[in-house]
């Protein structure tokens, strides 16, 4: 994620309930999914797990980027 999402997420996380809860999952995925890949080795169970952490971690980027851009749609700034 670009840098000045990540600075719009931040201010607006106070007045947006849903973007505060799907920025709070993104970042308990990222960890969850930096821990999985500091491993050697995963079962398969786990390498299945992985792909589930990351399709649903990129969904809920896709519902931020959403929510950005109806934002900055709204207020007139650039994409």
């Amino acid at each position: 994620m670009e840098d000045k999402d990540v600075a719009l997420i931040r201010d607006l996380v106070d007045s947006d309930q849903e973007l505060a809860e799907l920025w709070r999952r993104h970042l308990e995925l990222e960890a969850q999914l930096e821990n999985m890949n500091q491993r050697v080795y995963l079962t398969s169970e786990e390498q299945v797990e992985r792909k589930r952490l990351q399709k649903i971690k990129l969904a809920g980027r896709d519902r931020m980027e959403a929510i950005l851009a109806a934002y900055r749609q709204q207020q007139g700034l650039p994409a």
